[in-house]
């Protein structure tokens, strides 16, 4: 009950100050959001980001491979395939 209470007051907060802001501080926001998006620097990062993490997958799925057929699972091995999620084409 007092998480739920917690909850319902950090609600109301939220909502009576953001009407107080209204939609012209709202387009401000979003706006800036967009923009950080869109810089170079910020998508470079995120896809070296997404690049670093694909090849630590690869790297931990060829250490569970050997432990996997040692335990006995059968199953039929996937093939990682490249995809261009996360990249951009700008």
């Amino acid at each position: 009950m007092r998480y739920r209470l917690t909850f319902i007051t950090g609600l109301a907060v939220g909502y009576v100050l953001g009407t107080r802001a209204g939609r012209e501080r709202y387009e401000q926001l979003r706006s800036c959001a967009r923009q950080f998006a869109q810089n170079p620097a910020v998508r470079n990062t995120a896809e070296s980001a997404v690049h670093g993490g694909r090849q630590a997958a690869a790297k931990a799925l060829g250490k569970v491979r050997p432990l996997r057929e040692r335990i006995g699972g059968q199953r039929e091995e996937r093939v990682m395939e490249e995809d261009d999620w996360g990249t951009s084409n700008t």
